[in-house]
C-alpha cells in the first residue's frame, strides 16, 4: 500500500513538474502561484496544525524572507541565494527571539499577539532607508517564470517530506502531544518550550523562503504587501479546508481553494468572493477536519458524515 502512494506521489510530482513545457504562460504563472500558497500553508501546518497554536504571525516571516532578498540584491548586489539565506536568518532568528515570549500565551490570546506582531512589523520597516521605507524597493527582472515555477514545485516538495518527517520523528511526537494536551506533554518529559520555539522556527524557514521566491519572481517590494495579514488567514483557511495536522491536507486545500478561486474570479467576478467565503463556510460547517478526512471516511459512512457533522455543530 506504501509503495503504491509513494508511485502515486512521484507521479503527481513528475506531472507537475512537466507543467511548464506543456501548459501555457497563465497556467505557469497560476502555478507559481498556487505552488507558494501550498508552501506557506505547510508551514502554517507545522505551528498550527501539529503544536496547536494557531499563528498569525507567519506573514511577517513571509515579509522578512521578502526582504532579504530585497536588500541583498538592491542594496548589497548580492546574488539571489545570498538573499534567501539572508531572509531565512532573520525570520529564524525572529522566531527565536520572540518565540519565547509569544509562545507563553495560548488560545486566542496567543493568535491577537501574532496577529499585532504583523503591524508592528509594517511599521518598523516603513521607517527603515535600508530596506526603502514606504516606497520599497525594486528587485532585478528575471523573465524566467519557468524557473520560479520549479523553484516553488521544489520548495513545495521539501516543506511536505519535512511535515511528513515530523510525523514519524520524536520531535513531530512531541509536538502532537503539546497539541493534545502541554501540561501532560511536560510531565512525560517533553520540553515544551524547546519544541515549541523550534516549530515557530521551522515554520517561519519555509514561509520565508516562499517570501523570498515571490518577491523576486513580483520584482517589487513594499511594506504592506510585505507583511499582508491577509496572506496570513489565507495560508490559514487552505491547511484548515484541506485538513491542518496531515501531511497532504494544507496541499490539497491550497490546490483546491486557488483553483476555485480562480474558477469564481474568471466566471463570476462580481460575486467571487461572496462564493468563495460560502465555500469556505460549508466546508467547515460539513468537513470541519478537512478534504483529507472527509476522503478517508466517506466511503464507510456516506452521507451519515455530513449528518454527523452538522450535528455536532448543532445546526
Amino acid at each position: 500500500m506504501k509503495s503504491w502512494r509513494a508511485i502515486l506521489a512521484l507521479a503527481g510530482v513528475a506531472a507537475l513538474a512537466g507543467v511548464p513545457w506543456y501548459g501555457s504562460d497563465v497556467l505557469v504563472q497560476f502555478g507559481i502561484n498556487t505552488l507558494l500558497l501550498a508552501v506557506l500553508a505547510q508551514g502554517w501546518n507545522i505551528i498550527g496544525g501539529y503544536t496547536g497554536y494557531a499563528s498569525f504571525g507567519n506573514s511577517v516571516f513571509y515579509g522578512l524572507g521578502s526582504y532579504g532578498v530585497a536588500i541583498a540584491m538592491v542594496q548589497w548586489e548580492l546574488p539571489f541565494a545570498a538573499g534567501l539565506a539572508l531572509g531565512v536568518a532573520l525570520a529564524v532568528a525572529f522566531a527565536l527571539l520572540l518565540g519565547l515570549p509569544v509562545l507563553r500565551l495560548r488560545g486566542h490570546y496567543f493568535a491577537i499577539a501574532t496577529l499585532a506582531l504583523a503591524q508592528v512589523m509594517t511599521a518598523i520597516v516603513s521607517n527603515i532607508e535600508l530596506a526603502g521605507q514606504n516606497i520599497g524597493l525594486v528587485l532585478p527582472p528575471l523573465n524566467n517564470d519557468p524557473l520560479f515555477y520549479e523553484l516553488s514545485l521544489g520548495l513545495l516538495a521539501l516543506a511536505t517530506l519535512t511535515v511528513a518527517w515530523l510525523t514519524r520523528s520524536r520531535f513531530g511526537f512531541g509536538l502532537i502531544a503539546i497539541r493534545e494536551n502541554e501540561e501532560g506533554a511536560a510531565v512525560m518529559g517533553v520540553n515544551t518550550t524547546l519544541y515549541k520555539v523550534a516549530a515557530f522556527a521551522l515554520s517561519g524557514a519555509f514561509s520565508a523562503l516562499a517570501g523570498g521566491i515571490h518577491a523576486y519572481w513580483i520584482t517589487f517590494l513594499d511594506p504592506e504587501s510585505a507583511f499582508d495579514i491577509g496572506l496570513n488567514v489565507k495560508m490559514i483557511i487552505m491547511a484548515v479546508f484541506g485538513g491542518a495536522g496531515t501531511v497532504l491536507g494544507p496541499v490539497v486545500g491550497a490546490f483546491s481553494l486557488s483553483a476555485i478561486s480562480e474558477l469564481l474570479s474568471s466566471e463570476v467576478t462580481s460575486a467571487a468572493g461572496l462564493f468563495y467565503g460560502a465555500v469556505i463556510v460549508a466546508a467547515v460547517v460539513l468537513m470541519p477536519r478537512g478534504l483529507t478526512d472527509l476522503l478517508r471516511r466517506y466511503r464507510k459512512s456516506g452521507w451519515r458524515y455530513f449528518a454527523e457533522n452538522i450535528r455536532a455543530h448543532k445546526l
